[in-house]
């Protein structure tokens, strides 16, 4: 979990200003006092502000959402495009949302940059945190119409499998989209999927059941 430092004129101002920086109650965090601070004379000389160390005993999703916006907002210093980001949460799930102008170059060929994104900032949060944190980035709903046309893509592989009784095999697909093409036949009892390959050349193998052979059920994706 992260260490932040907290100055103010009095111990619970800097308590209060902690819990609303983590967006958890007071009884949730860690707080180690390093000065009381002091009034001074007349409450002018020699005053001293409190300061307090303070570590989250948990980390509440609107907390992790607020720093998983700070950790792409500073990536995304270093690219020459005006972008606002939105964070959510859905589900049990941080979502950031990128608005920009250059969505193009923010998602790359077949969502490689916008995976890239989600995959980095996933990793700092966790390495600050010391937790997994379900994180999706997203720009233009990129996700969703990508998903759309991944479900309709096997679908339509699946038809051609039941008629041709021949497997067949998708394009190298990332762990996202694998999991996308498995979850939209998991229900199909004529067809079963699996992952194969090696890293960025894993594929989804769609293959017929044959008549009176119970289904496997779909592999996940690796």
């Amino acid at each position: 979990m992260p260490v932040l430092e907290f100055e103010e004129k009095t111990l619970d101002d800097a308590i209060a200003v902690a819990c609303e920086k983590f967006k958890l109650p007071r009884e949730q965090l860690e707080i180690e006092i390093v000065s009381k601070g002091s009034s001074g004379i007349f409450g002018i000389v020699g005053a001293k502000k409190a300061k307090i160390r303070v570590t989250a005993k948990t980390l509440s999703l609107e907390a992790a959402a607020e720093r998983g916006k700070e950790i792409l907002t500073e990536i995304l210093t270093h690219i020459d495009l005006p972008t606002v980001i939105e964070s959510e949460i859905r589900e049990d799930q941080v979502c950031l949302n990128i608005i920009s102008n250059g969505t193009g170059l923010l998602i790359g060929k077949r969502g490689k940059t916008l995976g890239a994104l989600q995959h980095l900032v996933t990793k700092i949060l966790h390495r600050e945190v010391g937790e997994n944190v379900s994180l999706i980035v997203d720009t233009e709903n990129y996700r969703s119409k990508r998903e759309m046309s991944l479900t309709e893509l096997a679908q339509q592989l699946s038809e051609k499998v039941k008629k041709s009784h021949r497997s067949l095999t998708t394009g190298p697909m990332n762990a996202q989209d694998r999991r996308v093409v498995h979850l939209a036949l998991k229900e199909d009892l004529e067809v079963r999927t699996k992952s194969k390959g090696e890293g960025n050349l894993r594929r989804v193998v769609i293959y017929p059941v044959r008549k009176g052979k119970k289904p496997q059920k779909a592999a996940a994706p690796e």
